[in-house]
């Protein structure tokens, strides 16, 4: 049986249960909080205390498993999630990658071939990955569970493209699967797809992130026709696209037959120093973690779809995901590579 890494150790994946697949616990930044310590109201006793509460009782409500999509960019520190989910009872799964959309940091702008260090293979890069999954997260035992990687408006720029590959890279050598962040107005989950092919990896293994940013439903079928899942996974999140609207998108993609290719998430915080608390919930008073199971799913029941279906993305589908496996990964990337 597949074991998945839990901050709290291993699990089985037939133990993962009803699980939001793209979440956050604590988003920082950890250079203003360095040069300006308590930045927005930073509190770390407080924020800790807080975040266990509320893990707590997203636990308490019915969920049994979170992924946090914190990386590198977005202030992840191991040891700060692990003291916030002790004792909540909740499955709390980790990722590594990084989170930019334009230019990586400094060295690696400097990496690759022709440049200051001749790094083809990007070996930085996924050394870093390959080392968080098998090694454990800043020198914990604490193992990362998915690989993350961006795309966004500003489309595909060298450095993003370095970094879906690198992602790519790391997946074939320890075949941890991969969820993304993207813009879906401007379609950017196809160019993650075409540049994950071209190395190799299935696409199965693939959530293409913040799908339910659109009602580009040809869009949307292409992804999930192209083999990957699609996360919508900012639900109660109503800046880009109408609630009604991503509730009726997602009730007609579940009516054409898509339910087995769709995950579900909010990409809530418990806490971030990017915005004030109360003016979250005072503009987007929907964008909690309970608005999958409180508003959403009596929203997409109204609509006809069946609570099989509901069940297929909220636990079904994140099982499916991590109990996959890229046999043969090594010869898909020469037959990828090949017919690309």
């Amino acid at each position: 049986m597949t074991r998945i890494p839990t901050v709290t150790g291993d699990i089985d994946v037939d133990d993962l249960g009803v699980t939001l697949m793209h979440e956050h616990i604590f988003i920082r930044t950890p250079d203003l909080q360095e040069a300006f310590p308590g930045f927005m109201g930073w509190d770390e006793e407080r924020e800790l205390a807080n975040a266990r509460k509320h893990l707590a009782e997203i636990k308490q409500g019915g969920v049994d498993t979170i992924v946090d999509m914190t990386v590198p960019g977005l202030g992840r520190s191991v040891k700060r999630i692990a003291a916030a989910v002790e004792g909540t009872g909740l499955n709390v799964i980790l990722v590594t990658g990084y989170y930019t959309y334009t230019d990586l940091p400094f060295p690696m702008k400097y990496n690759g071939p022709g440049k200051l260090f001749d790094d083809p293979e990007d070996r930085i890069l996924v050394d870093l990955f390959v080392g968080d999954i098998k090694d454990g997260i800043e020198g914990t035992d604490i193992r990362a569970g998915v690989l993350k990687c961006c795309t966004d408006e500003p489309g595909v720029t060298p450095d993003i493209e370095r970094l879906i590959r690198a992602v790519a890279k790391a997946h074939l050598e320890t075949d941890v699967p991969i969820q993304t962040h993207t813009h879906a107005l401007s379609r950017r989950g196809l160019d993650q797809q075409r540049i994950l092919k071209e190395e190799g990896v299935d696409l199965s293994r693939v959530v293409i992130g913040h799908s339910n940013e659109t009602t580009d439903l040809d869009y949307l079928t292409e992804l999930m026709e192209n083999g990957s899942f699609i996360g919508y996974d900012r639900c109660g999140l109503d800046i880009v696209t109408d609630l009604e609207a991503q509730v009726d998108t997602l009730a007609e993609l579940c009516r054409r037959g898509y339910a087995e290719k769709i995950v579900v998430s909010h990409d809530r915080h418990c806490r971030s120093d990017w915005f004030h608390e109360e003016d979250v919930l005072r503009v987007l008073p929907k964008w909690n973690h309970e608005y999958v199971q409180g508003g959403l799913t009596p929203a997409l029941q109204e609509r006809g779809v069946t609570d099989d279906q509901i069940h297929q993305m909220m636990t079904v589908n994140p099982r499916a995901f991590f109990a996959a496996s890229s046999a043969g990964a090594t010869a898909k990337t020469a037959a990828a590579k090949a017919s690309a």
